[in-house]
Formats: structure tokens, C-alpha cells, sequence
């Protein structure tokens, strides 16, 4: 293990966290007029709601994915499922779900690019965001080729191991990669990279879900006589 890899894979992580949660409680606290989606639906709607839920309906899937995959401890699911199984399941569904990420993404960016009023509208970080979001996608769908290489599980349980020492302060977390192929690397970079800036984009509406419409009650609208 290098010290780039220390730098980048030991110590970027917890930068990248900490800007992530400091940042994104300064803005809330003092950019509550900016703590909002930016929806450019109203500017134009061509195609907008097939390429937002494609979008949306893959980065959620991807989310909890990796979530779920990389943060829960060996002990736990292996009663029920194989390390092998658990890596053929996630290539499968998170296959699927990267795919219509990537469709949705893809307009979504080629719209902000080529649409003239999307484009006047849009700050230089909604095109950062989405840019890099698209790319990260599009990197996750790669590393795909070279883990079908390794369907026994092995490359799961190093993320895995990867992640949790992140997580859980074990230490010695970039010595977790050593021998991965530079995709995979590149995939973890520019997803760390995505969680720096997110403070500073429109991405800070995902803390505010709308979990009141849920519960509230139904708002009545009548038309005047």
C-alpha cells in the first residue's frame, strides 16, 4: 500500500464526510431560500417525466443498494445468503437499475446542455452535479465487465470491508483495495467526490422527503362561484 492510496482511499473519505455534514447544516441554516429542487419542469416538459422517474426509480435502487450491500457485516447475512450469490444478485439488480439510472441521467443532462431556457436557468453546479452523476453511473456499469470475473464473492467482501472500516473508524481501510482494478478506484473517487460538493448543489433536497403527505390530511380546493 502507497501513500496516494492512503491519501485517497484512508483519508479523502473522511474529508469528503466531513465538508458533506458541515456544509450541509451551514446551508440549512443559512441558505434556507436555496435549500430547494431548482425544478426546470415548468420551463419545458418534453420527455422531463420519462427521463426524472428513470432517473430517479435507478438512483434510489443504486442507493439503498450500495447501502445495504456495503454496510451490513458478513455475520449477518451469511445464514441466508453466499457472498457469491450476494455479488450475482447486486450485478443483476443493480444492472438493471444503473441502466435506467444512466437513460435518465443522459437526457436529463442533454437537456440542460441543448435546451436554451433550461440552459439560462441552470447555475454552473446543476451541471456539475448532474454531469458527475452520470459519469459515476456510467463508471458503476463498467466495473460490472471485470466482476463477472469474479462472481465468488471475493470483490464484494473487499468493498465491503472497505466501506465498514470507513464507517465504523476501524482504521487500515485503503489497505482493503490493494490489487483492485484502477475502474473500481476511479468508481470510489469520483462517488466521494459526489458526496463533497453535494452541500453546495441542488442535491441537498433529498434531505427534506415529504414525509408529512403521508399522514396530512386531504386539502380541499374548490372552484369560486
Amino acid at each position: 500500500m502507497n501513500y496516494i492510496d492512503s491519501l485517497l482511499f484512508g483519508l479523502y473519505p473522511y474529508l469528503a464526510g466531513s465538508v458533506f455534514l458541515i456544509a450541509s447544516l451551514m446551508r440549512y441554516d443559512h441558505g434556507q431560500y436555496t435549500w430547494k429542487t431548482g425544478s426546470s419542469q415548468l420551463l419545458s416538459s418534453k420527455n422531463m417525466r420519462l427521463a426524472s422517474n428513470l432517473f430517479h426509480v435507478g438512483i434510489l435502487v443504486i442507493f439503498f443498494g450500495h447501502l445495504v450491500g456495503l454496510l451490513t457485516p458478513h455475520w449477518v447475512y451469511a445464514p441466508f445468503i453466499t457472498p457469491g450469490a450476494k455479488q450475482v444478485l447486486a450485478v443483476v439488480v443493480g444492472g438493471i437499475a444503473g441502466v435506467m439510472c444512466l437513460a435518465g441521467g443522459a437526457m436529463l443532462f442533454h437537456r440542460r446542455l441543448t435546451n436554451p431556457r433550461v440552459r439560462a436557468t441552470s447555475s454552473t453546479m446543476d451541471t456539475v452535479i448532474i454531469g458527475l452523476l452520470v459519469l459515476q453511473v456510467a463508471l458503476g456499469l463498467l466495473t460490472i465487465l471485470p466482476t463477472l470475473g469474479h462472481l465468488d464473492g471475493s470483490k464484494m467482501l473487499q468493498f465491503s470491508g472497505w466501506a465498514q472500516s470507513i464507517v465504523y473508524f476501524q482504521g487500515g481501510a485503503a489497505a482493503h483495495l490493494e490489487g483492485v482494478s484502477w475502474i473500481y478506484k476511479l468508481h470510489i473517487l469520483v462517488g466521494l467526490t459526489i458526496v463533497l460538493v453535494f452541500p453546495f448543489t441542488r442535491l441537498v433536497h433529498v434531505w427534506s422527503v415529504p414525509m408529512g403527505y403521508v399522514t396530512r390530511r386531504y386539502q380541499l380546493v374548490r372552484r369560486r362561484a
